[in-house]
């Protein structure tokens, strides 16, 4: 009989759903199931681990509600990237805390599994098709609406991650330019990655 890795248990999800409800509000946990079972249904399409990307989904958010000085704590505590965006909006760093906390909390080892949840904002050059789904669950859930180029985006999802990822990040600088808000550069590198990867 193999072992169970530990952050496979069984009892796990249970204990984070518990977690949730202590610490996130309702219409959050409703996203967050709704991006666990995309981010199954995305890795099985594109035959990858269904587990890792259900666990990476349903604990990408734990840090959401997290206030801004105790996200900036903690990701000086564990020595988290930072950029002078995230200072200014220290709420983008909840994806890297999240995964902190799926380590410190719920023992969680599995490296891609924590990356899928620290790159599920801003993406990542070169992240692995795992964290493409994240992102792009995060992103696509059915609960962000159906206008038509979320649609497209959530069509293409299930064909082919790069392009999926590249046209998600084209709607989201679109969106921060349009409403005058900051534009973090990881997002500019996910983006021209995402594109690249489309043209080699």
């Amino acid at each position: 009989m193999t072992s169970v890795q530990p952050d496979l248990a069984p009892w796990a999800r249970d204990t984070v759903l518990q977690w949730l409800k202590e610490n996130v509000p309702e219409i959050r946990i409703q996203h967050i199931l709704r991006v666990e079972s995309m981010a199954r249904d995305l890795a099985q399409r594109h035959q990858l681990d269904q587990e890792q990307a259900a666990r990476a989904g349903l604990m990408h958010d734990l840090a959401k509600y997290f206030p801004p000085a105790q996200l900036l704590a903690l990701a000086q505590k564990h020595q988290l990237p930072t950029d002078p965006v995230d200072e200014a909006n220290p709420h983008l760093l909840h994806a890297q805390v999240s995964a902190v906390v799926a380590q410190e909390t719920f023992g969680i080892t599995d490296t891609e599994i924590l990356a899928a949840i620290s790159n599920h904002t801003l993406g990542q050059p070169q992240m692995s098709d795992l964290s493409c789904v994240v992102f792009l669950a995060d992103s696509l859930e059915p609960g962000r609406g159906d206008r038509p180029k979320v649609q497209a985006a959530r069509e293409m999802s299930y064909q082919n991650l790069h392009h999926a990822v590249a046209l998600v990040c084209d709607l989201t600088l679109k969106h921060l330019v349009k409403t005058q808000r900051l534009i973090h550069p990881r997002m500019v590198l996910t983006r021209n990655w995402a594109w690249l990867e489309l043209q080699s």
